[in-house]
């Protein structure tokens, strides 16, 4: 009785949420998800389960459903692409972006106003994933000090400062879209990458970003496109996830739902702050750099490759190696160590 009511729900919310797909017009697929009480599925004394699937829903299990417009079968590997930086040259984007927020609102600390520059962005990119905990970083440890504003006097409280934040993160959102659509074009090579592993039933495939959705969404669909973005098995936003990078948390729940081991995962990044988040969830990590990170040592923080794009990687010089079980799968096109300066 109990698994009838469970399959009938299951299909409800199937149901509903291609309802839902096909009247907003969303071409990529919603996973459906169905929850049953982790009480009621035996686990063995002494197993360990992988990643924060139970801390994170409240000791709640999840069955989720695959992508029916997703190619891929009973994979064992799967790659991962993070998005601003890898995807896309972004962050000169974001800075602009986030300049132009700050103006709009008239910030101002100590009667200067609030200004990113590129030294300075490089190094926030660096040590903060995410919109708004970039912004909460810099006026608690950089400025160590909340701006006033158009709205009126610096945040009192920590409820002001939020919604102050709040504010700032949607503006520059509205911002950065306007400057996506104009001027965004994909790095070299990872439009082929994609559409390789798009193609390929054995190797899962997500993007997980630490992005907020708005942004996210208006470079995943302008870049990549709806096609592409509807054929991959995961797609994550900031929004997705409690705790931004370099918490490892997005990528160990992509690694739940597509069912592939952590340690037969390839993430693609381009920041120390998505590397963290790779080799916290257990991962191989490939990073593309991007001028503002190529003096970055990736290999002292964990680096799988360091190389400066993927015009001359392809699927096969990824994962045949790791499928044949080699100690250095990545040697035949990573960098070299830098000699330290």
């Amino acid at each position: 009785f109990f698994l009838r009511l469970l399959q009938m729900a299951r299909w409800h919310s199937v149901a509903l949420l291609a309802l839902a797909a096909t009247t907003s017009g969303a071409a990529a697929f919603v996973t459906p998800v169905v929850s049953i009480s982790a009480a009621r599925i035996p686990v063995a004394k002494g197993t360990v389960v992988r990643g924060p699937a139970l801390a994170l829903r409240g000791g709640r299990a999840t069955l989720m459903m695959a992508n029916p417009n997703s190619a891929t079968k009973d994979a064992k590997y799967a790659l991962l692409f993070d998005c601003d930086g890898v995807i896309v040259l972004t962050e000169e984007l974001h800075r602009i972006a986030y300049n132009g927020a700050f103006d709009a609102f008239g910030l101002k600390v100590n009667g200067e106003a609030v200004v990113w520059d590129v030294s300075y962005y490089d190094k926030l990119q660096n040590t903060v994933g995410g919109g708004k905990p970039k912004m909460n970083w810099h006026f608690t440890n950089t400025a160590k000090a909340w701006p006033s504003s158009t709205l009126g006097a610096a945040p009192a409280d920590a409820a002001a400062q939020s919604d102050l934040i709040d504010l700032l993160q949607d503006k520059k959102t509205e911002i950065y879209k306007k400057i996506v659509t104009e001027v965004a074009e994909a790095r070299p090579g990872v439009l082929s990458l994609m559409d390789e592993v798009l193609a390929r039933p054995d190797i899962a495939k997500a993007i997980c970003s630490a992005a907020t959705k708005a942004g996210f969404d208006q470079v995943v669909n302008s870049v990549v496109g709806l096609d592409r973005r509807g054929r991959f098995d995961v797609v994550m936003a900031g929004d997705d996830v409690p705790r931004k990078k370099p918490d490892p948390i997005i990528y160990q729940m992509a690694s739940e739902q597509m069912g592939v081991a952590p340690e037969n995962c390839v993430v693609i990044e381009d920041s120390l702050v998505g590397l963290r988040a790779a080799k916290g969830a257990g991962m191989k990590c490939i990073i593309t750099y991007t001028a503002s990170t190529k003096d970055e040592d990736f290999y002292a923080e964990g680096a799988d490759a360091v190389i400066e794009d993927l015009s001359n990687v392809d699927l096969d010089r990824i994962f045949k190696p790791l499928m044949e079980g080699s100690g250095d799968p990545f040697a035949a096109f990573k960098e070299p160590p830098r000699v330290a300066r």
